[in-house]
């Protein structure tokens, strides 16, 4: 087999010219399905790729060994493409038995996929990409990854490969959404192939949030050291708010050039019972040093306002003591009470926890969604809050809005509580997190001590936190949002899925933020770890927000016209492979979606390269979409 023998049309056919073999040659084989026009351009196309090194070749077809016998090296008559060896797997696969394999195969053939592309070093990643996007409804996790790992066994543990197999299974599943019908094709047929026996393989995994990294920063696996497994997420996205409550005038510079200062705002939602209550002792010791000086000029404030009772009405007023800054606020606030802590803060955050997220609402004001506003402008860069009054005993202030905040609510509660702006912007500015339901009967989380130690092992990092000022630059953090947004952009780009887009704008930089945040704690040094947890971090505030306000989003943007679905739809695979501008229109409609952008979003496909423009004014998908 030569190693420059990429498809069967670089194969030449031939019998052995006796007239015994020459009934068995048939005329079909010597068809080119291919135009003049399409053979140009695959051959420009291979040339570019042999330019860029993009060609991926078998190490065993290389050099002196070009010609190789793959049959020779399987031990079961197949190739090592479709062979799977035991140490190809461990427990978090499952072999791909005749099921799996028969899934596979239909996907791969809906999708247009080969299983040379799997080991196409340019495109290995789009093409499990879409290979997913067909799989992911109809096999497990491990199942799936089992089957990746006879695929592409040299590069399925890649880490990009298992976060992108994670971020599906933990985004796109909808146990509820309907299968097309040639999904449901698939399933039905693999339900066949099953043994009497077995009734485990029937379904996929439920939907849940994706796992966290098993390597953490070190200030997170600090965090979260004493809290019980199923309270690690809720803790490592809750310690934020505090965390960047201790930074003081630090900026840092997004990839618009626009600086951002460690405005965090979180919401754990989750059921009754679920165990909020798990991350308050780590923000009770992560805000333990502002509480203490807190203590002291409230003392101050507290003398002064009893030196004030003893003065007669407007007679020798004492004037209000400064440096007053008290950082850590009593929920039961109202709004003077916030806009004064604001502004005698001296460019400190002002920080807030919540035990029940309906607190806010005695700041919703006459309009009924004052608190709405300021979660905006607590997030949004250099945005001013307060009041002005007549009054010489009133509160007139307009400081910067610097607010962090944790608030727990039950999932019901929080969805009626955002049920009125679901559009207006609050939800995409704030990180959400959850606790899974356990079963009935589950034993209890025991949680660790928060000891001596845990505060002596906490204290250089919110030293670290405490003495950074400036503009800080952490490039490492840059080069990793520009990442986030060129992978959230691609999935975009082909679901068309408009609630999906809009709130990833901002979850990419609250993901930015917390690694700038990190970055800081660290003593300005980077680790490895930092970026696989900030993408972690980034899937799961996507989950949160899709699971529990996709749909809502979804009917509140097309005014009920349009039930939405938790994972967005590949509008490109819905097309046939050759379509016109008409047929886009048609299909945008039937997603619930407007026909305005359709020349936009073809425009989109062909710059991509997704499809090409034919002669007549008609669409070709290129052959990686191709419905075969």
């Amino acid at each position: 087999m030569d190693s420059n023998t990429r498809d069967l049309q670089r194969v030449v056919y031939s019998t052995s010219g006796t007239l015994e073999d020459l009934p068995y040659l048939d005329d079909a084989l010597f068809d080119e399905p291919m135009t003049v026009e399409e053979c140009k351009a695959e051959y420009l196309r291979l040339k570019e790729r042999e330019k860029k090194r993009q060609e991926q070749v078998p190490k065993e077809a290389k050099k002196a060994n070009k010609h190789y016998k793959p049959w020779e090296i399987s031990q079961k008559g197949l190739s090592p493409l479709c062979e799977s060896t035991p140490n190809q797997h461990n427990s978090e696969t499952a072999p791909a038995d005749e099921r799996v394999r028969y899934i596979a195969e239909g996907v791969m053939k809906e999708k247009g996929l080969e299983k040379s592309d799997f080991l196409n070093e340019g495109g290995r990643h789009t093409t499990v990409k879409v290979f997913l996007s067909g799989a992911t409804q109809l096999l497990t996790k491990e199942e799936a990854n089992g089957m990746l790992a006879e695929l592409m066994p040299e590069h399925w543990k890649d880490e990009n490969i298992q976060a992108l197999v994670e971020a599906f299974y933990a985004n796109y599943y909808n146990p509820t959404q309907r299968l097309p019908k040639w999904q449901e094709a698939l399933f039905t047929g693999s339900q066949r192939l099953k043994s009497d026996g077995d009734q485990t393989a029937d379904t996929p995994a439920v939907f849940s949030p994706p796992p966290m990294p098993k390597k953490m920063p070190k200030l997170i696996e600090l965090l979260t050291s004493r809290s019980p497994e199923i309270y690690k997420p809720a803790v490592a996205n809750a310690a934020f708010p505090p965390l960047g409550t201790h930074l003081c005038k630090v900026r840092f510079c997004y990839t618009d050039n626009v600086e951002h200062e460690a405005t965090l705002m979180n919401c754990l939602m989750a059921g009754t019972g679920a165990g909020k209550g798990c991350i308050d002792e780590p923000i009770n010791h992560i805000m333990a040093d502002i509480k203490h000086r807190d203590e002291e000029n409230t003392r101050r404030e507290n003398e002064w306002k009893k030196d004030c009772q003893k003065k007669g009405a407007n007679k020798d007023k004492l004037v209000r003591p400064e440096g007053l800054v008290i950082q850590q606020i009593d929920p039961d606030m109202t709004k003077p009470a916030l806009v004064t802590r604001m502004d005698e803060a001296e460019d400190h955050f002002v920080y807030v926890k919540l035990n029940e997220l309906d607190l806010f609402e005695q700041l919703k004001g006459q309009t009924g969604k004052q608190h709405f506003q300021l979660m905006c402008l607590a997030f949004d860069p250099g945005a001013e809050y307060g009041q002005t009054r007549v009054g010489t005993q009133s509160v007139t202030a307009r400081p910067k809005c610097r607010f962090n905040w944790n608030a727990c609510t039950t999932i019901q509660k929080g969805r009626r509580f955002f049920s009125r702006v679901l559009t207006d912007g609050p939800i995409s500015r704030i990180n959400f997190c959850t606790i899974p339901e356990v079963e009935i009967g589950a034993e209890q989380p025991i949680y660790g001590k928060y000891d001596a130690e845990f505060d002596e092992q906490l204290k250089p990092y919110i030293d670290n936190l405490t003495n950074a000022r400036g503009l800080i630059d952490c490039p490492q953090a840059f080069k990793l949002a520009k990442k986030m947004q060129e992978e959230c952009a691609e999935f975009a780009r082909l679901s068309q899925d408009q609630t999906y887009w809009n709130l990833s704008h901002r979850a990419i930089v609250i993901a930015w933020l917390k690694a700038c945040v990190l970055y800081v704690a660290n003593g300005q040094k980077w680790e490895k770890s930092i970026e696989d947890f900030i993408k972690w971090s980034l899937d799961y505030d996507m989950y949160c927000k899709m699971a529990f306000f996709g749909e809502d989003i979804e009917r509140a943007t097309y005014d009920g016209e349009r039930i939405g679905t938790r994972g967005p739809r590949n509008l490109l695979e819905l097309l046939p492979d050759e379509f016109t501008i008409e047929d886009a229109k048609r299909v945008r409609l039937q997603q619930g979606k407007g026909t305005d952008k359709t020349m936009n979003m073809v425009s989109t496909w062909k710059k991509r390269c997704y499809v090409v423009q034919m002669a007549d004014g008609s669409f070709k998908k290129t052959p990686k979409f191709i419905n075969k």
